[in-house]
């Protein structure tokens, strides 16, 4: 087993390698690392802050913020999400720029883009339907149930937000070719606008506007980074701006320290975000470029290239299926008698065990990787996408993810104990848009 894991493993690692050879000199090896940073950093916070433990013999959720309020200062550095915005706005600005040198179509280029990143979901949506049916059908808890797939699929809500940003990217591209930074400018303004109509004057659900106004907006600093407009002197006055903005914001405005939501508060940075997480962005997009010469040379070391190809190699699959691992994990050790559970969250004992436990998430997580990293690199379906279905496909794709966030695609009425109609959102969407397990399955008939 171990010859066979070490094999395995040396394969991997061997491909990677080729990969990191092959890359083209000219290369931007910094975006790569960002976007494994992000995502590893999501990761990492995500298997931190979850802090189920035993209590009158059942388990019982625990939120680290919660339990110890100081940890809320650690999300400045967890809550990364701005430099995946970032990185995508750099890589698209880079693409739709090439598309239209080349005389390519929206269709084509946008299809890919959602291919890409519909396909390793699908497979995702798939287990977590069967886990919550069979559960509920197996007499489990409803509740648990619930929660266990609320837990497992809370990645998805990212991806809804990312597809409609880099859906616009057309738009949001001329707009920075016309008007530079004037164009980033006015969506913090429009962000500025709609934090004061929600949380001064009440009106509601404008804040959810802001999904658009600041994620738009560290999108166009990616377009910036990609035309050398942000370079490391400017940026690290960006940096230093930004992150006095959002320690004024803090101390003197309403907005709370942690940058993500906090079980029990009245305000999230982050569901929505907020002029806050904005700031946030803005000091991460600051500091990250400031350090890229140096990052640059870090990354002409061959095995830490290698390492960051490997990632992002199965980066998706990471994002996906990391909370999956850390249910099977707790599941597994609720079997076991509650072992390791009875640790009170955030005592000295329980930080003692986390390097124990990462390794068994770690462990849990391989095998999926292994499975289910394949549709990362599934291959497109071959012809141009009509733009009405495209679009349509996207939206039905959204509606789908952003409902499974809020309401979760376990239902505690019906026999199967799913809201099929959810999820049949996104795998229709995918046949919509002439792609996907659907489709292909739909093709290999006729």
């Amino acid at each position: 087993m171990n010859e066979t894991t070490g094999t395995v493993r040396k394969s991997i690692w061997s491909r990677a390698k080729e990969m990191a050879q092959q890359a083209p000199p000219e290369r931007n090896r910094y975006v790569d690392f960002l976007r494994a940073l992000s995502i590893l950093a999501v990761v990492v916070g995500h298997w931190l802050v979850a802090a189920p433990h035993m209590k009158d013999g059942a388990v019982e959720g625990g939120h680290l913020l919660g339990i110890l309020p100081w940890t809320q200062w650690l999300t400045w550095g967890f809550q990364v999400m701005p430099l995946f915005f970032l990185v995508g706005g750099f890589s698209n600005g880079m693409s739709w720029a090439a598309t239209l040198r080349t005389g390519g179509s929206y269709e084509s280029w946008y299809s890919g883009r959602l291919q890409r990143l519909i396909n390793p979901v699908l497979p995702l949506f798939l287990i977590w339907t069967l886990v919550a049916m069979f559960g509920t059908l197996a007499g489990l808890d409803r509740g648990v149930v619930a929660m266990a797939a609320q837990l497992a699929l809370i990645p998805v809500w990212f991806l809804s937000v990312y597809l409609m940003v880099a859906a616009v990217v057309p738009l949001t591209w001329r707009a920075w070719k016309r008007w530079g930074f004037a164009s980033f400018q006015v969506l913090v303004a429009g962000a500025i606008l709609i934090d004061v109509a929600a949380l001064r004057f009440d009106v509601p659900y404008v804040n959810f506007l802001n999904f658009a106004f600041v994620w738009l907006a560290i999108h166009q600093l990616g377009f910036a980074w990609s035309e050398g407009r942000l370079p490391p002197g400017r940026a690290l006055v960006w940096g230093i701006g930004g992150l006095a903005a959002l320690g004024l914001l803090v101390g003197f405005g309403p907005y709370p320290v942690a940058m993500i939501g906090v079980p029990g508060s009245d305000l999230s940075n982050s569901m929505p975000p907020t002029l806050a997480l904005l700031a946030l962005g803005i000091a991460q997009t600051g500091f990250a470029l400031a350090l890229e010469p140096a990052g640059r040379q870090m990354l002409d070391n061959l095995r830490i290239w290698t390492a960051v190809v490997l990632v992002n190699g199965m980066i998706m699959t990471i994002y996906l299926w990391h909370l999956t691992a850390f249910v099977l994990v707790m599941v597994a050790a609720w079997l076991l008698g509650g072992v390791g559970l009875d640790v009170p969250p955030g005592s000295a004992a329980w930080w003692l065990a986390r390097p124990l436990w990462f390794a068994l998430y770690i462990a849990a997580l391989f095998p999926l990787i292994m499975a289910f990293a394949r549709y990362e690199r599934a291959s497109g379906s071959g012809g141009e996408v009509p733009h009405w279905r495209l679009i349509a496909g996207l939206l039905l794709i959204c509606a789908g993810l952003g409902a499974t966030a809020a309401i979760s695609i376990a239902s505690p009425l019906g026999v199967t104990g799913v809201r099929l109609w959810l999820v049949a959102l996104p795998f229709a969407g995918a046949a919509i848009a002439q792609f996907g397990p659907v489709h292909r399955l739909m093709r290999s008939q006729t």
